[in-house]
């Protein structure tokens, strides 16, 4: 991340928050913090990101920022770590409203839902990504691998199933963020066969398993 010497030009012509005049709570607090590392990484880039620049921007003292976060790493793998419950949370609620049985049905809505992920983030900054390799690598394994631990825990006819699902959306994933404008057909079309489930589906009917 940026250092104090490099950034101090940059930090000073950051706005201060007023939330210093606020009572907040600790949760409110340490999010007014996250939201700081998403908003000076998002205006200025991952090289400006440092704790002076955070701080500022959160209207908090430094030792504050480090009661919650033993250093910069660690507040940005929080709003990474944030990102990832959102998602899940969104795969939670599709799992909840989908037609058991209805399996074109859940590929319809499951494949723009791994594409808004990679497009929006949940509010994760693409700086933060797009500007580091090993960021965004760790990002996309932590996203996989929640992903494919939470369809483990569902019964599915499917051996190796968590390796299975894991090397599906890290593909998936992958390939959507280097071709974005992928249609959603294709990407459900990709997700189908990889399961073996494209019989179920109007497109390849006489592929569907016989009984």
């Amino acid at each position: 991340m940026g250092n104090n010497a490099a950034g101090t030009s940059v930090v000073d012509a950051i706005p201060a928050s007023d939330s210093a005049a606020k009572r907040l709570t600790g949760d409110e607090r340490r999010r007014e913090i996250l939201d700081a590392v998403r908003t000076v990484s998002s205006e200025l880039g991952v090289s400006h990101l440092s704790v002076s620049a955070v701080t500022k921007r959160a209207g908090c003292t430094r030792s504050l920022f480090y009661h919650y976060f033993a250093d910069m790493d660690a507040a940005v793998t929080a709003v990474m770590d944030e990102a990832i419950d959102g998602f899940i949370s969104e795969l939670e609620q599709w799992n909840a409203g989908r037609t058991v049985g209805d399996i074109e049905g859940a590929l319809d809505t499951v494949a723009p839902l791994f594409k808004r992920l990679v497009a929006s983030g949940h509010e994760l900054p693409s700086t933060l990504t797009s500007s580091s390799g090993a960021l965004y690598g760790g990002f996309l394994h932590n996203v996989v691998q929640r992903v494919a631990q939470y369809i483990a825990h569902h019964e599915l006819r499917i051996d190796h199933v968590y390796e299975t699902f894991y090397t599906l959306i890290m593909g998936l994933l992958m390939y959507i963020r280097t071709h974005p404008d992928v249609p959603d057909e294709t990407v459900k079309e990709i997700i189908a066969s990889t399961l073996h489930i494209e019989g179920y589906t109007a497109k390849y009917p006489e592929r569907k398993p016989r009984n």
